[in-house]
């Protein structure tokens, strides 16, 4: 059976929870660190020429909240590496990419043989039994990462508590926080990737949720500049689901329908569709009907689905090892990847629900908020501030 994952706490000021977060989580940063070293090396990149990738990238990170690069310097003090190691656990999408097209020499980026992939599901309160929202993933990337990633809470002055998913060493993955918000993060790849700089993922999802009011995280995550092309799911728990496939300029909204909303790993809005190209398709071929069969799963319970009714849908083994939930498979470049993490979330209640390497362990750890959303605390907050 895969081991939980660990639940970090993290209370005080910006160095205080970095330094205890390096600390506690140093053996995953260590054991993350050196995984993404061996696969950098691979493309012949040495611990100087990731150094200079990097500080391509810190600008933009300081830029976009200086707090964040404040942070990850003290958990690379806390974990005993160097601040390079911690900002490429942030940058890694953008870093591995880059990477690539200079071992190749080349101005355009290859297809990418390995994706990190994913299936984002949300139904509204009134496709559910007990009229919560509900808010679900399965993260798909290498399977090494079920033994280097953990669950943490964070409580900062003045912001919402935090629980987070995420890459030991990283500000944010999946997640939900006692304002009501929850997000998640899906592949996504265009014809238009690499052509600026911009901020890399993982702290635009800290930023959002970091937000108290829902206009605030669309806003960061959709005006944002960004490296790569990535899919966003931002719910609140009064009723409300956002997708936001996100070119690195320009991000096209998908609504949720009959209250169900459910995306994978290729673009669907017809105005991005009729914009750009979808270059990453070739490499997620099962995209196309991992969103279908979820779809076709839920639709029938529409108006009375529970938690095990998302959880079933997202263990779907339809055309495995290709399938909604994957066991460890070889990938296109004889790398193993796998669903390593299923995240299931109530961001009403404050719970996340998260299971390890789900094609093989239907085991759930459930994580909590210290302080969980209320909407009646919210409204008299909001009055006291307006």
């Amino acid at each position: 059976m895969a081991e939980p994952f660990p639940f970090i706490e993290l209370r005080g000021s910006v160095s205080e929870r970095g330094l205890a977060y390096g600390r506690q989580a140093a053996g995953r940063i260590h054991k993350g660190a050196q995984f993404y070293r061996e696969q950098l090396a691979r493309d012949g990149l040495d611990a100087a020429g990731i150094e200079a990738l990097v500080e391509q990238l810190v600008p933009g990170m300081a830029a976009f909240d200086a707090s964040y690069v404040e942070e990850m310097r003290c958990i690379a003090k806390g974990a005993d590496v160097p601040f390079s190691t911690i900002a490429l656990i942030n940058a890694r999408t953008e870093v591995l990419k880059l990477a690539k097209r200079v071992s190749l020499g080349e101005a355009s980026l290859p297809v990418d043989p390995d994706p990190d992939g994913c299936t984002s599901v949300v139904l509204l309160p009134e496709a559910t039994a007990n009229d919560r929202l509900i808010h679900a993933q399965n993260w798909d990337w290498k399977v090494e990462c079920a033994e280097t990633s953990v669950v943490l809470s964070i409580q900062s002055e003045g912001k919402p508590d935090i629980l987070t998913f995420t890459e030991a060493g990283g500000l944010a993955r999946s997640g939900l926080n006692s304002a009501g918000l929850a997000i998640t993060a899906n592949y996504l790849e265009s014809d238009r990737d690499y052509t600026q700089v911009g901020v890399p993922l993982a702290l635009i999802r800290r930023k959002a949720l970091e937000c108290s009011h829902l206009a605030h995280a669309i806003h960061a995550v959709y005006v944002t500049p960004k490296s790569a092309s990535n899919n966003v799911v931002l719910s609140h728990a009064d009723g409300m689901a956002f997708n936001f496939e996100c070119a690195p300029d320009e991000s096209f909204l998908v609504h949720p329908v009959n209250g169900l909303l459910v995306h994978a790993n290729h673009w669907i809005s017809p105005i991005a569709l009729g914009k750009l190209k979808d270059t990453g398709i070739a490499t997620v071929p099962d995209s196309v009907y991992r969103d279908l069969r979820v779809r076709s799963l839920l639709a029938p319970k529409l108006g009375q689905a529970t938690i095990r009714d998302m959880q079933e849908a997202l263990f779907d083994d339809f055309q495995t090892p290709w399938s909604v939930c994957r066991p460890p498979r070889l990938s296109l470049n004889d790398n193993l990847s796998a669903t390593v993490a299923m995240i299931v979330m109530e961001p009403g209640d404050g719970i996340m629900q998260v299971a390890p390497l789900p094609a093989l362990n239907r085991t759930f750890t459930i994580y909590r908020l210290t302080k969980p959303y209320s909407k009646l605390t919210s409204l008299s907050t909001r009055r006291k501030t307006a």
